[in-house]
């Protein structure tokens, strides 16, 4: 079993925690994810790494309570212990030969985006880093990607922090004045990551996506987490979990994508309800 060392709310949905896995922390690389279950009786759950400390045997995992098991996992406390952490999944970032990045981050996809820019940053690669949130409450991170960033941009849907608008904004700023980077990494919700990809398309810039759909096994074995991609003229399919989470942003079907995300939306919502419910009861 894995025991919880830190635990840190981040904001009312969204929690860090650092989680003692001394193997996993030896191999992971910034992109790359891991499995877990809560408990015995829990479902898998893939999750990117946030951070790594192989010296003290740590991964740091940050997660959004969207459903029933990240409502579990949101109630263990430092001290506590996870059944299954099963690590490190997929290819990690290509980061080798990128002078010039720019690294967009929304809402929880900045915890996925943040060990990536600080890889790059420790390359010396010039990093600019935007990251946006629907508003002030729900930021996270801010000081961290500061740290590593030659650049930083921090956006609110609402303007009640940094400047009003979405992440494509300064983006299309940058690249209108001229800047030339030779890679876009975008972390993020679904319709994010593809308006980035749209913005960069006219300046010809490099666009790198990460992908986190429906995932099960983590082997691709199960095929829940297939992307199409259009590629050369053909459809071709793709599994996240050992293929990425990683690909080309220009050839991904986010339509597609989006649709499949949807599609366990309420029963995400039924399921989280009724751990709620339980959790009263217990109390």
């Amino acid at each position: 079993m894995y025991r919880i060392i830190t635990r840190t709310e981040l904001n009312p949905t969204v929690t860090q925690m650092e989680i003692l896995a001394p193997l996993v922390a030896k191999k992971a690389k910034p992109g790359q994810f891991i499995i877990l279950r809560v408990d015995e009786e829990g479902e898998r759950i893939p999750l990117t790494v946030a951070g790594i400390n192989p010296e003290q045997g740590t991964v740091t995992i940050i997660f959004q309570i969207v459903g029933a098991t990240t409502e579990k996992l949101n109630r263990k406390r430092e001290g506590d212990f996870l059944q299954d952490f099963v690590g490190p999944l997929g290819v990690a970032t290509h980061t080798a030969g990128v002078k010039k990045v720019c690294v967009v981050g929304g809402g929880v996809g900045c915890a996925i985006a943040l060990p990536v820019a600080q890889e790059f940053h420790r390359l010396g690669a010039e990093v600019t880093s935007i990251i946006g949130f629907r508003s002030r409450d729900l930021l996270i991170l801010e000081d961290d990607f500061a740290a590593c960033s030659d650049r930083l941009a921090v956006m609110t849907d609402d303007g009640s922090y940094g400047r009003h608008g979405n992440v494509t904004v300064p983006l299309k700023e940058l690249l209108e004045a001229g800047e030339r980077f030779d890679l876009i990494l975008a972390i993020g919700p679904l319709v994010m990551m593809k308006y980035v990809t749209l913005t960069a398309k006219p300046f010809g810039v490099p666009v790198t996506v990460s992908m986190n759909p429906i995932m099960i096994d983590g082997t691709g074995m199960c095929g829940c987490c297939r992307l199409t991609l259009h590629r050369e003229g053909k459809n071709v399919t793709k599994f996240a979990c050992v293929d990425g989470p990683d690909f080309n942003g220009y050839e991904v079907d986010f339509d597609e994508a989006m649709s499949r995300a949807r599609m366990y939306g309420e029963f995400e919502r039924r399921a989280r309800e009724e751990a709620c419910n339980l959790f009263r009861k217990e109390i």
